[in-house]
Order: structure tokens, then C-alpha cells, then sequence
């Protein structure tokens, strides 16, 4: 999937958790990030820092590509 916002990654980041089984507090937890921080990605009405964004898709198993 190619993503040029970060409401589509909040969009990748939200079907990823789900189909993994985990809740936003579940994924905060195991990532190591404000859970308000996951809940604002997952809306796409929050900026959000790369670092915390690649802890986020990296707990999930989603990668990024630049090109």
C-alpha cells in the first residue's frame, strides 16, 4: 500500500492492529507510545514524530519505503 498522508498511515496503522487483535492500548503499551498519541494517528488529527510513528508500524510488522 503507497501512502501519502499521514491519515492513510493512521488508516494502515488502525487495519493492521486490528486484524493483529490488539486494542489502542495494546499497541500503545507494546510500542512504547502515548496512547492518545495512537488514537490521534488512528484519526489522522494528530501530528505525530517519525520516531514514534516507525516504534508504531514497527510493533505491527508494516514497513516503510522511501523512494
Amino acid at each position: 500500500m503507497q501512502v501519502k498522508t499521514i491519515a492513510e498511515i493512521g488508516q494502515a496503522v488502525k487495519a493492521a492492529r486490528k486484524a493483529q487483535g490488539l486494542t489502542q492500548r495494546d499497541l500503545s503499551l507494546a510500542s512504547g507510545v502515548c496512547h492518545r498519541l495512537i488514537i490521534g494517528l488512528e484519526n489522522g488529527t494528530r501530528a505525530v514524530r517519525i520516531d514514534n510513528v516507525l516504534k508504531i508500524c514497527a510493533m505491527l510488522g508494516l514497513s516503510m519505503e522511501i523512494k
